[in-house]
């Protein structure tokens, strides 16, 4: 289907209508923008498997309204909580998804007799909206302040509007920064799973106006040691108390990279991204993806049929490796539980 018109002024990654929530499908850009119809939570489920909708800020939206239409067609509680587990299970890293899935269903649940569940779902939904659209803007602003003298910015996966909802994560960061400054240039690592970097990340930062290049993932830690980085700036999908983070797969080797040459791993996200409750990475649930997605690309085999496959999204990038944790509520630096303590204080 054809944008929503809630959906024609901006390349924004989702519309709610009131009652069903439309999304642009991200697995088939760049090539083509198709808007799907979610009329229900199964469709949402189905939608976040398979990475048609995904990014940690912009999972937490998209539960929200899943619950939202749940809370509206649901014929009893067991049937509400059935599809909040369904929801909540979609994909485990992130821990923004069933954080608002969960406060969706409580919010129903508690609803008073006067005002029914399914409205008590619905502004619940949106305002976890809202709140994601506020913290985007402040904390690009936030980290673009903290790289004011970065020209040469190297980012890995997509961590901008499509993967938050709003100007967050890594690349609302860029974005602020190029407002500042006309001799930004990025370098874009082509990130699995699903090359998201390439197919995504190059596709906003060119509908920007911003000015960048393509690598492969293997070249990165030799052009940062070769003095052609100033800062690696990424997202991240859950980051624990003492602030070690999980971000997409190769986040690690760039941390080290960066850690090697002096240059300073900035990662970017909200507040509802940290998960105080777990004390380490190490508890951190590593998302575990089909072997099709390392056996193909884009359709076409690229290994024997049957090849053995290990797949994770994401990896574990430890607090002693990042520069600075950049939130909507401040910046942690240096990054360690007592700084991390704070931002949630």
């Amino acid at each position: 289907m054809s944008a929503p018109a809630a959906a024609r002024a901006a390349p924004v990654p989702i519309a709610w209508d009131g009652r069903r929530l439309h999304a642009l499908d991200q697995t088939l850009l760049p090539g083509r923008e198709l808007w799907l119809e979610l009329d229900g939570p199964r469709a949402v489920v189905d939608a976040i498997v398979r990475l048609a909708v995904r990014g940690a800020p912009l999972l937490g939206v998209v539960g929200g309204y899943g619950m939202a239409m749940a809370a509206a067609r649901a014929d009893d509680e067991d049937e509400l909580r059935s599809d909040a587990a369904a929801l909540a299970a979609a994909r485990p890293t992130a821990v923004n998804l069933p954080r608002a899935v969960d406060r969706v269903l409580a919010r129903a649940l508690a609803a008073p007799p006067a005002q029914h569940a399914a409205a008590a779902a619905r502004n619940e939904a949106e305002a976890i909206e809202a709140e994601n659209l506020a913290a985007g803007q402040a904390l690009a602003e936030r980290g673009a302040d903290l790289l004011g003298g970065a020209r040469r910015l190297l980012t890995h996966c997509n961590t901008g509007l499509l993967a938050c909802g709003s100007r967050a994560s890594g690349l609302g960061v860029v974005a602020a920064l190029a407002e500042r400054r006309d001799d930004l240039r990025v370098l874009v690592c082509e990130t699995r799973p699903l090359l998201q970097g390439a197919r995504l990340t190059t596709w906003e930062l060119a509908r920007m106006g911003i000015e960048h290049e393509l690598i492969v993932d293997a070249a990165a830690a030799g052009l940062i040691a070769a003095g052609e980085v100033d800062a690696v700036v990424t997202g991240f999908d859950r980051a624990a108390a003492n602030g070690d983070v999980a971000n997409k797969v190769g986040t690690y080797g760039l941390a080290l990279a960066a850690s090697a040459t002096g240059i300073p791993l900035v990662v970017a996200g909200p507040c509802a991204s940290i998960d105080a409750s777990l004390p380490s990475g190490r508890e951190i649930a590593i998302e575990q993806r089909g072997a099709d997605e390392v056996r193909q690309a884009m359709g076409e085999p690229t290994a024997p049929p049957g090849t053995a496959c290990r797949n994770p999204a994401f990896d574990i990038t430890p607090a002693a490796l990042i520069g600075a944790l950049v939130t909507e509520r401040g910046v942690a630096q240096p990054v360690n539980a007592a700084t991390v303590a704070a931002l949630m204080a």
